[in-house]
């Protein structure tokens, strides 16, 4: 599973302007399964993405197709971790420890 940390590197006004396009990518990933939450920062510096997928450079190759990093108004910081425990409605996505 992964966490993927944007920290937006433009001015709010920039980052509005390619938010459409965003939430659109977004709505994708969602449709096949590699989005599992998602949502902005508070304060409003960036976002969170909970995702899961094959590997890390799966999931490189994904974030770089975000439109916000197109837009060059972000910077993704991604982290991989083992799920051991999970709510019920994530319990597929659990992992043994490695």
């Amino acid at each position: 599973m992964f966490v993927l940390e944007l920290t937006y590197t433009a001015p709010i006004e920039a980052v509005d302007a390619a938010l459409e396009a965003h939430v659109g990518w977004l709505d994708e990933q969602y449709a096949k399964g590699i989005f599992l939450a998602s949502g902005p920062k508070d304060p409003r510096d960036g976002g969170v993405i909970l995702a899961v997928a094959e590997d890390r450079a799966a999931i490189e190759r994904i974030a770089a197709t975000d439109p916000f990093v197109g837009a060059g108004v972000c910077a993704y910081r991604i982290t991989e971790f083992v799920a051991t425990k999970t709510a019920p409605e994530l319990e597929r996505h659990r992992e043994a420890p490695r």
